[in-house]
């Protein structure tokens, strides 16, 4: 029973690990694309504001605009999103396996 247990546990934290992985590289793909993508903004005010660049884009029928500050600007929104958990996810899968494959396991590889 233990080994079955073994193997769902390793099972599942590949899966995750993979997933999360994913998750962290698109996020890093998107903000890559997004500073490359990047266009002066319009508007004098929001110049004046710090925003060093500007984006409008669609997706699923609804409309986003994105404004990148060169520095942190004067106010803050009570809620902001940090794209933090996709890395972080990704590294407590991955020591999860370090220590559920080679450590746990270390009897299967004769270490």
């Amino acid at each position: 029973m233990e080994a079955y247990i073994f193997e769902w546990l390793n099972l599942l934290g590949r899966w995750v690990h993979l997933v999360t992985g994913i998750a962290w590289i698109g996020s890093s793909f998107y903000f890559i694309w997004l500073d490359n993508h990047l266009q002066a903004p319009k508007r004098a005010e929001d110049g004046a504001r710090g925003v060093g660049g500007e984006l409008w884009s669609v997706h699923g029928g609804g409309f986003y605009h994105a404004q990148k500050y060169q520095t942190a600007p004067g106010e803050l929104p009570d809620t902001l999103h940090w794209f933090k958990w996709e890395a972080y996810s990704t590294w407590i899968s991955g020591m999860f396996l370090l220590a559920l494959i080679y450590w746990y396991g270390a009897n299967v590889y004769l270490i």
